[in-house]
């Protein structure tokens, strides 16, 4: 009996209808990488892509046993084809799925907040947040007065620009040079936040 591994992608097909489990086994090997990183890629969630994969090779050996695969010695597009078609069929799935909405218009899940931070993460994040506007108040006044009214204030940089008298670009600059300086700040002064 020949070594399996060594067998064309057809004849794992053929060895594989006419009972021989283990051809099925070697296609799942020689392809398993390029399929997952490919489901991988579309749907960016490792857990998603795995059962999204599972489900791909499931769905190869239904039609397989059910007499359906044509061979035209073209396994793994055939593969990949499914995996693409599985991975849109799980975005449309999503996409239909009922969303319920705030009265603004917001999703209810990213509305309400599930997990209340502890005591401890709280007292971390003041501390965090001191050490930031102590390091903020030693930048110049043109870069403080951006970031603050940047990330404080939330104001655009079109607003900003407006309120300080610059140009948008100058503001952008202001503001690039500002988060320069906190970041050497942290560096300089080892700080981990």
């Amino acid at each position: 009996m020949k070594n399996l591994s060594t067998l064309t992608d057809q004849d794992l097909v053929r060895s594989y209808m006419n009972g021989d489990s283990n051809a099925m086994n070697v296609l799942v090997e020689r392809y398993k990488d390029k399929i997952f990183t490919s489901i991988y890629l579309l749907v960016k969630d490792k857990y998603l892509a795995e059962d999204i994969f599972q489900d791909v090779f499931i769905r190869i050996i239904d039609t397989l046993r059910g007499g359906r695969y044509t061979d035209e010695g073209k396994f793994l597009p055939w593969a990949m084809r499914i995996a693409h078609n599985m991975c849109v069929d799980h975005f449309r799935k999503v996409k239909r799925s009922p969303s319920i909405k705030t009265s603004d218009d917001h999703d209810i899940f990213e509305v309400l907040n599930f997990s209340e931070p502890g005591a401890d993460q709280k007292i971390m994040a003041n501390q965090s947040h001191d050490k930031i506007r102590k390091m903020v108040d030693l930048l110049p006044e043109d870069q403080r007065e951006v970031i603050i009214l940047r990330n404080y204030a939330d104001l655009s940089f079109k607003e900003i620009a407006e309120l300080t008298n610059c140009s948008i670009n100058t503001a952008l600059g202001r503001m690039r040079y500002g988060l320069i300086n906190l970041r050497k700040m942290m560096t300089e002064k080892q700080i981990a936040l």
